[in-house]
C-alpha cells in the first residue's frame, strides 16, 4: 500500500483517470484547471520553453464545467481538448507528458475551481503514490498563465530537492502593458497587484508569521504535505487562500522568489472574488482608483501581536489587563470575554513559548485578520487610495527614496519581494 492509498480511498472524489504508469523519475506534476479555456496553447508553449529540471514532469489539464455551463462554454471546452491534442501532435516530447482529464459537465453541487483543482491534485497525488514518491511536487497553475524559463528548475532545486521545505507561494507578476487588453485593464491590474503586495507587506510589518501571497496559480506543495493538510478544499473561489492557511503553520512553507508566474490580467465573471472578478468589478465601475486598508489597521495588529508575545507565563490578571491595552478597533472586533477565554485556553494547552505563539496564530490566522480588516473599516477607519497606503507602509518600514506613482511604486514592491526569501 502506498503512502497515500488510505487517504485517496477515503477523500478522492473520483477513481483513477490516467491509466498510464508514471515514469519513476517523475518529480513534478502541474495541475491546470480549464473551463472555457480554448486559448491554452500559450501556456503549453511557455512550459515547453522551460529549462529541463533534474526530474521528469507531468502536466494534468482538468477540463471541467459546472452543471449550469452555457453551450458556448462547453464548446470551448471541446476546443481546448482539441487544441491540446494538436499541440501534442506538433510538439516533440522533451521532458514532460501532458494528460487531459475531461470531467464533462459535473453533477456535483457547488462545482467550481476548488473542486477542479482538487480533482487534478488528487490525481497527481495518486500518481506519486503509485511510484512511492511522497516528496513529489504538485503545482497549481492556471490555463491563462505563462511562466519564466527557469520555472521547473527553480521548483526542482528549491522545493523538490530540499527535505525541510514542504510547500511554497511562487513569485508572480501580472503583465502591466501590451495590446492584448484595453489600457484600462492594465491600469486596474497595476492597482490591484499593488494592493496584494501592500497587504502582505502590512502583515509582515504587523509581525504576522505567515505573511504569504495566496494566488491559486502560484502555489506548490509536496505530495505528503498535501495529504497532511487534508487536500484541496471544494470552494468555488478562494480555495487557494484557505488551503495555504493549512499549509503554512506546520512549517516548511516559503516564498519562492527565484522564478516567476505571469497570470493574465483579464476580467472574469466566473468566480465571486479574486483577480479576474476584481478587474471585472473595476471595469464595470469605470473608476480610476482602488481603495485599500488604512495602514493604521496594520499598526493596531502590530500592537496586538506585540502584546500577545509578552503574555506567555502571565497570570489571569495580566491577561485581563492586556485587553485594556488593545486599540479601539480591536476591542470592537474582539470582546473582552472572548479574548480572556481564548488566551487562557491557549496558555493552558501549551508548555513553552514557541507552542504558545504558534497556537495563538492558528487561532488569529489570516482568515481572522481579513475579517478584522473588513470589520474595522466599517467601524473605525476608512479605506484609502492604494498608492497612498502602499507609500505610507514603506515609510513606516523605514525605507527611503520611495516613488508615489502607482506603477513605479509597484515596481518598488516587486523588487523588495524579489530580493527576499521567506520561510517558516
Amino acid at each position: 500500500m502506498g503512502f497515500a492509498s488510505a487517504w485517496l480511498n477515503e477523500k478522492a472524489l473520483f477513481p483513477e483517470f490516467i491509466k498510464e504508469t508514471p515514469d519513476n523519475q517523475t518529480g513534478i506534476i502541474v495541475v491546470v484547471p480549464a473551463f472555457d479555456e480554448p486559448g491554452i496553447v500559450p501556456l503549453l508553449n511557455s512550459l515547453k520553453s522551460c529549462a529541463e529540471p533534474g526530474c521528469k514532469v507531468e502536466v494534468i489539464v482538468v477540463v471541467n464545467a459546472p452543471a449550469d455551463s452555457s453551450a458556448e462554454g462547453l464548446e470551448n471546452n471541446s476546443r481546448c481538448i482539441e487544441n491540446i491534442k494538436q499541440w501534442k501532435n506538433n510538439n516533440k516530447n522533451r521532458f514532460f507528458e501532458i494528460h487531459v482529464i475531461d470531467t464533462g459537465r459535473s453533477p456535483i453541487a457547488g462545482w467550481g475551481v476548488g473542486l477542479a483543482r482538487k480533482t487534478g491534485m488528487d490525481e497527481a497525488l495518486r500518481r506519486f503514490n503509485a511510484i512511492e514518491k511522497p516528496e513529489g511536487v504538485i503545482i497549481c497553475l492556471d490555463a491563462d498563465c505563462t511562466v519564466e524559463v527557469n520555472y521547473f528548475t527553480a521548483l526542482c532545486n528549491e522545493l523538490l530537492k530540499k527535505k525541510e521545505r514542504k510547500a511554497c507561494s511562487v513569485y508572480f507578476e501580472h503583465p502591466l502593458s501590451g495590446s492584448e487588453f484595453p489600457e484600462r485593464i492594465y491600469t486596474y491590474i497595476t492597482l490591484y497587484e499593488l494592493h496584494l503586495r501592500y497587504f502582505v507587506r502590512g502583515l509582515k510589518y504587523s509581525g504576522f508569521p505567515y505573511a504569504f501571497h495566496t494566488v491559486g496559480s502560484a502555489l506548490a506543495v509536496k505530495a505528503l504535505q498535501y495529504v497532511k493538510a487534508g487536500g484541496m478544499n471544494r470552494r468555488q473561489a478562494g480555495e487557494d487562500f484557505y488551503f495555504i492557511q493549512k499549509l503554512a503553520p506546520p512549517g516548511g512553507y516559503f516564498a519562492l522568489n527565484s522564478t516567476t508566474v505571469f497570470p493574465s490580467p483579464r476580467e472574469s465573471y466566473r468566480v465571486p472574488f479574486g483577480t479576474g472578478a476584481m478587474v471585472a468589478k473595476l471595469m464595470d465601475d469605470f473608476g480610476d482608483s482602488f481603495l485599500t486598508y488604512d495602514t493604521a489597521a496594520f499598526g493596531d495588529l502590530k500592537i496586538l501581536f506585540d502584546i500577545t508575545r509578552k503574555l506567555y507565563a502571565s497570570g489571569h490578571d495580566e491577561v485581563i489587563k492586556s485587553y485594556d491595552m488593545l486599540p479601539p478597533g480591536l476591542k470592537s472586533f474582539l470582546k473582552e470575554e472572548e479574548w480572556t477565554i481564548k488566551i487562557n485556553e491557549i496558555l493552558r494547552n501549551t508548555s513553552n513559548y514557541e507552542s504558545f505563539v504558534k497556537r495563538f496564530f492558528v487561532w488569529f490566522n489570516m482568515f481572522r485578520i481579513v475579517k478584522y480588516m473588513n470589520h474595522v473599516h466599517t467601524k473605525i477607519y476608512s479605506k484609502i487610495h492604494v498608492q497612498d497606503s502602499a507609500y505610507d507602509m514603506l515609510v513606516m518600514s523605514g525605507l527611503n527614496d520611495i516613488p508615489k506613482d502607482p506603477y513605479k511604486l509597484l515596481m518598488y514592491y516587486r523588487s523588495l519581494e524579489k530580493d527576499s526569501q521567506t520561510a517558516v
